[in-house]
């Protein structure tokens, strides 16, 4: 099962991904870790995106879909994977489509895990954790039981995430609108694209995407 994840940030793509590798018994790939375990192998993809990061530059997407490229024909990803962060614009998806053609692959699913934005950002605005023990919370949904103590160890000491702050939410909410929505007609017009509600408890959200593997048998 080869499965591309799209949605914004705070969807729960990462959870449903780790959720969907246990279901499905395929590798979970995501950008950010295949450029760390290519520069930690020292491989000739990179050695050349080492050099890029350690100017500060950004990953050319030639050689990200390269990278991509390798790692699918490792042979953990025989069964299928999961791929979660790329594409995020409409170039990058044409040139994913271009590798994949040459290699003979077929993207099974597209899951776009939807949200409402506002929403959205209220949920993780709301969000914090103990500066101490790392415990997370939510203002809303799920507070401390006893005002002003971490649940865990008891700290009285919290923080935010700078990403987590309602302005820093909405500007990456922004730029996803921008920049990876327009993938949705793209892969709707190839008859893979499958909308699941995001704002739902988790595991409902698990069960929808689990459904859609069981219609598709």
């Amino acid at each position: 099962m080869k499965i591309i994840l799209l949605g914004p940030p705070g969807a729960g793509k990462g959870t449903q991904a780790d959720r969907l590798k246990e279901y499905l018994s395929v590798p979970k790939l995501s950008t950010g870790d295949m450029l760390r375990a290519a520069v930690a192998e020292g491989s000739e993809i990179g050695q050349k995106a080492d050099k890029i990061m350690r100017t500060g530059g950004l990953v050319s997407d030639d050689i990200m879909v390269a990278m991509i490229a390798d790692r699918i024909q490792k042979p953990d990803c025989a069964k299928g994977f999961i791929l979660d962060g790329f594409p995020r614009t409409i170039g990058q998806a044409q040139a994913l489509d271009q590798m994949f053609e040459k290699l003979h692959i077929g993207i099974d699913h597209v899951i776009e895990i939807k949200v409402n934005d506002a929403a959205l950002v209220e949920r993780i605005s709301n969000r914090f954790s103990c500066s101490k023990c790392g415990a997370g919370y939510n203002h809303k949904s799920k507070p401390t039981k006893v005002k002003g103590a971490c649940d865990t160890c008891g700290s009285s000491e919290f923080s935010q995430r700078a990403d987590d702050r309602a302005e820093t939410v909405a500007a990456r909410l922004e730029q996803y609108n921008q920049q990876t929505a327009p993938l949705l007609p793209y892969y709707s017009k190839r008859g893979t694209l499958h909308s699941v509600d995001g704002m739902q408890p988790i595991d409902t959200v698990t069960s929808e995407i689990t459904d859609l593997f069981k219609v598709a048998a």
